[in-house]
């Protein structure tokens, strides 16, 4: 109760407590929307304007960026997605249909191109990374900085002169505001819909900024991949930002800790002077003068002496070690709830999980994944691919007639993403085989879930196949003539 209520019950408690129940009553229908004591400093900003998210967005950037440079969790949360995401990379298929005449030998051209064009002096802009080594990096800028944009650009290569030029989100200029009458949301121009337009890039000479000066690059040139989570969003935001606060906090106290213990194996020794000399008193021994034990400290085997009537002390610091694995593994499944991960696979610790729990786990770490390398192909990848066909059309080195006025016949492609395994593969093989048989599952989804094409496997075991049957004599398998051998023994018997 408040004052008022302390003082109305004074007088009459039936009154008070008939005043504070109907003021009970009043209050908020759901604790989230209560402005009682408890949440009585809980009132977040319900505005969700990019000018005001500027401050807080770079903040994260920066922390964000920091704990990729010094924090082991935050490495290991980075690390998974790039060896899940991308691994050795995701492998291109043309798909031109079997009805379009020579389509085997399309599709093997388009192959090839692609291959020549990944190398790092084809597909990059400063000739130092692969169309791999982009696709890592593209999702480490996506987990930690929340977005990373690509842009098109043209050179006078006649081979390629289609290239890429990877640019960070922090590049993007904030000091522009406006641009022939559209809304300019730092660096990125908008129209009344909130679609970009342009995106404004910082100018530089070099590595040194241009101030004052910025570049305009029309929206079509340029490839924003970021993850958009509300209609008004613009900007990125880092996927790391509910992480942040643990991965601190495991920081610190894995710190704390190390101190901790450092000061717990130290062995201080104190010396107990019996009769102090240098006073002015009765008692007082000035006989001789006593060796000072400035700068000593212990070594293993010494042997020292003591000044007469001296006692040697041991200060042992007191405490114990503290519950560090139980801390530091409740933060990391906080943090992997957060980004999607299980424990495991931050931790790579595996002391507590049977077959189930891990199979689990890891079907549930798949589907981050599998989401992410979606957002990459439809985002990144596949608009990349187009452009790339179409230079080549232009140029020359992919000679199709019709190419224009039947581009989806001859864009047809698959991305394959890196294979996986799993923990027990027979007890997957024999789960694939039964459910191959019973008709719930396809031979396509299985072996894209080893980052296999199922034409390709079919196509591989036919001739294998048909190279035993020619190496045995008309014996396909070594079971059909282990039976046969069988039936030859028992025909005599009958």
């Amino acid at each position: 109760m408040n004052w008022l209520e302390r003082t109305i019950a004074a007088i009459s408690p039936q009154w008070a407590y008939k005043r504070q129940a109907w003021r009970s009553g009043m209050d908020a229908l759901y604790d989230s929307g209560s402005r009682g004591r408890l949440n009585m400093n809980w009132n977040p900003a319900a505005t969700a304007d990019e000018n005001k998210l500027r401050v807080e967005r770079n903040l994260m950037l920066s922390r964000a960026r920091d704990l990729e440079r010094n924090s082991d969790v935050a490495e290991a949360i980075i690390d998974a997605f790039e060896r899940n995401v991308v691994g050795a990379g995701l492998t291109l298929q043309a798909k031109v249909p079997k009805s379009v005449p020579g389509a085997d030998q399309i599709n093997q051209k388009i192959e090839k191109l692609w291959k020549e064009f990944s190398k790092a002096e084809n597909c990059d802009i400063t000739a130092t990374q692969s169309l791999e080594e982009i696709e890592e990096m593209l999702v480490r800028r996506y987990v930690v900085d929340g977005g990373i944009l690509i842009v098109k650009v043209f050179t006078d290569d006649k081979r390629f002169p289609f290239k890429l030029q990877v640019r960070e989100v922090d590049e993007l200029d904030p000091l522009t505001t406006s641009f022939g009458g559209n809304r300019v949301v730092d660096g990125i121009e908008i129209n009344q819909f909130g679609r970009p337009l342009a995106y404004h890039f910082k100018k530089f000479d070099g590595t040194r900024q241009i101030h004052g000066e910025s570049v305009r690059i029309e929206a079509d040139k340029v490839i924003f991949w970021r993850r958009k989570t509300s209609p008004r969003q613009v900007r990125e935001l880092s996927l790391l930002r509910t992480a942040i606060p643990r991965i601190k906090d495991a920081n610190q106290f894995i710190e704390a800790v190390s101190v901790k213990e450092r000061v717990l194996a130290c062995l201080s020794v104190f010396i107990k002077k019996g009769s102090p000399t240098g006073s002015i008193g009765r008692g007082v021994n000035t006989a001789g003068k006593g060796s000072s034990y400035d700068g000593m400290s212990l070594s293993p085997g010494m042997i020292g002496e003591l000044n007469p009537g001296d006692e040697v002390q041991t200060v042992i610091p007191a405490g114990q070690a503290s519950n560090t694995k139980d801390f530091i593994s409740t933060l990391i499944r906080l943090v992997g709830s957060g980004i999607g991960l299980s424990y495991e696979t931050i931790s790579r610790d595996m002391s507590n999980v049977n077959y189930s729990s891990a199979r689990q786990g890891l079907i549930e770490d798949r589907k981050t994944y599998k989401k992410m390398q979606r957002s990459l192909i439809g985002t990144v990848l596949s608009p990349i691919y187009l452009l790339f066909l179409e230079t080549m059309f232009l140029t020359g080195q992919l000679e199709i007639r019709d190419f224009m006025q039947n581009k989806e016949l001859y864009t047809a492609h698959v991305w394959i993403p890196p294979g996986n395994t799993w923990i027990d593969p027979m007890k997957e093989v024999n789960a694939n085989k039964v459910a191959l048989e019973s008709n719930q599952d396809t031979l396509a989804r299985i072996c894209a879930e080893r980052g296999e094409d199922w034409r390709d496997v079919v196509m591989q075991r036919a001739e294998e196949m048909k190279l035993i049957q020619e190496l045995m004599g008309g014996v396909a398998s070594g079971q059909n003539n282990a039976s046969d051998g069988a039936d030859e023994e028992q025909q005599p018997d009958e």
